[in-house]
């Protein structure tokens, strides 16, 4: 690992650590010695980063520094573009935008020999997953979840029966061949798990959920943490 990749390691473990953080913890995490953690320490200080703290005590940042501008390695980079790349598996046309953006950006901050390549990698991700959903907008839903406001569905199942549900969306489920929106249903007063393709009419109504998502998506993991097919709607 070259230097300024490890310094720029200590400063993020350290940014995440809930308590100080000795230079043995530190150094086991990062794979070096502990003298090497002493030693980068120094010179992280000496280049005025507020790390506070002594040698048997633990290092702590000080809250409200700001980290420099991100510099990844190859493989990091290989891993951004392969991840980028595979949202378009998912169907979301807004996440799938959403990351050519972040490519973009990412390349135009990228020196020019790993900006080269980013641009031209040596791998193939295929196209192949759930398809975009013909109705349903996947941004929209996600906004809602964001927003914890309720929705209203008109949804067809697989007999081809279609009911009306209001739903307290909380998570969106991006599986190999589908894509579900998992929801508390009024109709059901239960958990259902809505499959987008087969969302015929969608709409973000103005009432707020009377509990928390994450409360939902808490009980949601307790009910379903064991099982491995999700419950039909």
């Amino acid at each position: 690992m070259r230097r300024s990749d490890r310094l720029f390691d200590v400063i993020q473990a350290l940014r995440t650590a809930k308590k100080p953080m000795t230079a043995a913890a530190l150094a086991e995490q990062l794979e070096v010695s502990p003298r090497t953690i002493y030693r980068d320490v120094a010179t992280l200080q000496a280049r005025r980063v507020p790390i506070e703290g002594a040698a048997g005590l633990g290092y702590v940042l000080r809250r409200g520094f700001d980290l420099p501008p991100l510099m990844f390695t190859e493989d990091e980079i290989e891993a951004i573009a392969v991840a980028m790349r595979m949202l378009r598996r998912t169907g979301d046309r807004g996440l799938h935008a959403a990351a050519q953006n972040v490519l973009s950006k990412i390349t135009v901050a990228l020196p020019d020999a790993l900006r080269a390549h980013l641009a031209t990698p040596q791998f193939f991700v295929s196209d192949y997953g759930a398809p975009a959903p013909p109705v349903a907008d996947l941004t929209a839903i996600r906004a809602a979840i964001r927003d914890e406001h309720k929705l209203r569905l008109d949804y067809g199942d697989e007999k081809g029966d279609r009911t009306q549900r209001v739903v307290w969306p909380f998570a969106i489920a991006y599986c190999a061949e589908s894509t579900l929106v998992s929801a508390w249903c009024e109709l059901r007063d239960d958990f259902r798990h809505f499959r987008a393709d087969r969302i015929l009419d969608c709409d973000i109504l103005g009432e707020s959920f009377p509990v928390s998502s994450k409360e939902l998506f808490a009980r949601w993991q307790d009910r379903f943490a064991f099982q491995n097919k999700a419950q039909s709607a």
